[in-house]
């Protein structure tokens, strides 16, 4: 339980600082989505691999068991890497056109929709002291993140609501996992491969690229660090929890990102914001400690 927890708790801080990196990157630089997501997943493809060849030889492994590739070729999903692909491009794209509040939203309660069924359709069941807890957490989560949305296109909408598919499945994908790292590192490889169609429909279509040093750092740090660590830790996690505690602990991470903004971008810290964090923490409470 306690290994879990600390599991679990690492990857809200890493999904609530990768928020921060792109909401900084897409706001704040003029790197455009295309290229901030080719970036990051492949900077977190190169630093995930790096990762697992310092593992490989530190474990003293023998040269058949070494193969790199072999690994992750057998340990990655196509299935998650195009689940990543789709998150990870929708999501930069719809960021741009919608507020940050109105985006969270929409993410977020896709993602809920996406893995509390599919965990109810596999037989898990929430105990009524776990449903009040998920009513709580979801309206803490409105309060908090309500005023400042905005009512966003049809376009921006639909990327947002792919990318919470996108994200859930990828959860999903990740309890049945054996090698968190190693299918981490491959679920990005073939996330990255995605990315050359993507490069040749931008050519095509003559889309503007826009990279600047600023936004490429950023870039570079939500995908080798915030993503690819991030991810390795939620999927060794994944296989200890159920679906639906999984799917309602992620409606922690806009409180951590609210809470981070506070203490590193100096953004403000209302009443309301602490309430609302306060009433979406009680209730995902509610909801693990029944697990």
């Amino acid at each position: 339980m306690l290994k879990a927890t600390l599991l679990v708790v690492t990857a809200m801080i890493a999904f609530a600082a990768n928020s921060l990196l792109c909401r900084m990157a897409l706001v704040n630089t003029d790197i455009d989505p295309s290229s901030f997501t080719i970036i990051r997943l492949l900077s977190g493809a190169f630093s995930l691999l790096v990762l697992t060849k310092v593992t490989q030889l530190s474990q003293l492994q023998t040269s058949r068991d070494s193969s790199l590739a072999k690994n992750v070729k057998q340990q990655g999903s196509v299935a998650a890497g195009l689940a990543l692909f789709v998150y990870a491009l929708g999501f930069s794209y719809a960021y741009i056109a919608m507020s940050t509040g109105t985006g969270a939203l929409l993410l977020f309660g896709t993602v809920q929709i996406t893995m509390i069924a599919t965990g109810l359709y596999q037989g898990e069941r929430f105990a009524p002291v776990q449903w009040l807890g998920f009513t709580l957490a979801i309206t803490g989560l409105i309060l908090l993140l309500l005023p400042s949305s905005s009512a966003p296109s049809m376009t921006s909408s639909v990327l947002m609501v792919l990318a919470g598919i996108g994200w859930g499945a990828y959860s999903l994908l990740g309890k049945s996992s054996t090698s968190p790292l190693l299918s981490s590192a491959g679920n990005f490889v073939y996330a990255s491969i995605l990315c050359i169609p993507l490069v040749a429909v931008i050519l095509f279509a003559e889309f503007p690229l826009k990279i600047d040093m600023v936004g490429g750092v950023y870039a570079v740090a939500s995908g080798a660090l915030a993503s690819g660590a991030g991810y390795a830790i939620w999927y060794t996690a994944l296989p200890l929890i159920k679906s639906t505690t999984a799917a309602t602990v992620q409606l922690s991470v806009p409180v951590i990102a609210a809470f981070m903004g506070w203490v590193l971008l100096d953004e403000s810290l209302s009443l309301t914001i602490l309430v609302a964090s306060a009433i979406t923490l009680g209730g995902i409470f509610l909801v693990v400690r029944q697990r």
